[in-house]
């Protein structure tokens, strides 16, 4: 099978799992990711043995949840994931934007999983390359896999070398994980579907031209609460 090939099957695996909703149901999806991406940043750091080190969350200058990140296999691999983005200013955390992320890899593999992907910005170099119209991570800002647990030593050391942080939660486990050479990309259709009005990333998390519908009240609480 050539890889043209294997990356058509890849796709068609990933758009099954990717249904086509109608559009009443898509004005509910954006309120839906928010609400998800609450509640996973909030069960990953109850199990505080094994979560972000808060002197990692502490500094952050963004973050980045994508829950239910759909990965599959069949020679080739593919990754799709809607997320969203809220970056720390001096009045607190902004609302959240709207992303997309996609990746793929070659290699043998086969089957699929939902993850978790959670991204920490270290630094605002970081945080003004993601929020540009198309980001390749790895290429336009440098990526390890985050630590976990309360080793503040290994989370500085690799703070000092990595403009982003990685992890991903899958099957119930919890890790720093690579995902060079995925994209990111603003979704301003969902920004449009979520504010009424049509923002860019960079209006959202910079400027506070959006306001605050029902789900970002815990959306930042959180954030407070876990990243101060």
């Amino acid at each position: 099978m050539t890889k043209k090939l294997m990356a058509a099957a890849a796709a068609v695996c990933l758009f099954a799992l990717y249904p086509v909703h109608p559009r009443a149901q898509q004005d509910n999806d954006e309120a839906r990711r928010v609400q998800e991406a609450t509640t996973v940043f909030g069960e990953i750091m109850s199990a505080e043995d094994k979560a972000i080190p808060k002197a990692i969350l502490g500094k952050a200058e963004g973050i980045a949840i994508f829950p239910r990140t759909i990965k599959v296999g069949l020679g080739i691999g593919g990754m799709r994931g809607r997320g969203i983005l809220s970056a720390r200013g001096a009045g607190g955390w902004s609302s959240p934007a709207f992303l997309t992320l996609t990746g793929g890899s070659f290699g043998l593999q086969i089957g699929g999983q939902a993850a978790d992907i959670i991204l920490v910005i270290n630094n605002r170099r970081g945080l003004e390359n993601l929020v540009s119209n198309q980001f390749k991570i790895g290429a336009d800002a440098a990526l390890a896999a985050g630590p976990v647990g309360r080793d503040a030593q290994a989370s500085t050391d690799i703070q000092l070398r990595a403009q982003i942080l990685s992890y991903s939660r899958a099957r119930g486990l919890f890790a720093g994980v690579t995902i060079n050479g995925s994209t990111i990309r603003q979704d301003v259709d969902a920004n449009q579907r979520f504010y009424g009005k049509r923002l860019t990333t960079r209006q959202i998390v910079f400027d506070g031209q959006a306001g605050a519908p029902g789900p970002v009240g815990p959306w930042r609480g959180a954030l407070d609460r876990y990243a101060k």
